[in-house]
């Protein structure tokens, strides 16, 4: 249980398109808004790992096209929020919202968003700690993942709000943009490799 938990840090704590924009929000927008959007957050994740178990993301994703599809849309997408933070030049580049986002905007974030499916999938279809009781397992994960989720995407959200209030140097600006343009990259790396 203690090995499945720390995979759930390590894995939502690495910069996705869900924190990234949580920290967004929160720079652009304040407390208020951002809590609103990881709320939506909240929900679509939740929404994602109920399809991931009940098996739906499988059979939806059981079509090779779709799932092509899916993939190539995904990893484009990925690639280009990396490009996109690692080009930002001397400026923190989070990911930019031009209006107020809310609650649908955070879980429709995460109906597309393929770090979502991938950690899900990874975290309820590994780690068995309870082989001969796989309901009462799955109700631990989720209390597991809920209570690691929630303080992690409030501490991005705090991230974001304290970054857009600093007057940070141009490099240190210009190296936080590689290292999250590095860690979506990884993202990217690990979708691949689940392809493998």
């Amino acid at each position: 249980m203690l090995t499945f938990a720390a995979a759930v840090f390590f894995l939502i704590a690495t910069p996705g398109p869900g924190v990234l924009s949580t920290a967004g929000v929160g720079s652009a927008f304040g407390a208020g808004p951002g809590t609103r959007y990881v709320a939506g957050l909240f929900l679509g994740t939740n929404i994602v790992a109920l399809a991931v178990i009940s098996g739906l993301a499988a059979v939806v994703l059981a079509d090779p096209r779709i799932r092509t599809v899916l993939f190539v849309a995904s990893t484009c997408y990925l690639l280009y929020l990396a490009f996109r933070i690692a080009t930002a030049g001397s400026r923190i580049a989070f990911i930019e919202a031009r209006r107020e986002p809310g609650l649908r905007d955070g879980l429709a974030l995460q109906a597309i968003n393929p770090k979502a499916y991938a950690v899900n999938t990874a975290l309820f279809s590994g780690f068995a700690f309870l082989p001969g009781a796989p309901l009462a397992e799955v109700a631990i994960k989720l209390l597991i993942v809920n209570a690691i989720w929630l303080p992690l995407h409030f501490l991005w959200l705090g991230a974001g709000i304290w970054l857009g209030r600093l007057d940070l140097g141009a490099g240190t600006q210009r190296a936080i943009n590689i290292g999250m343009a590095a860690s979506m990259l990884a993202v990217v790396g690990l979708a691949m490799s689940t392809l493998a």
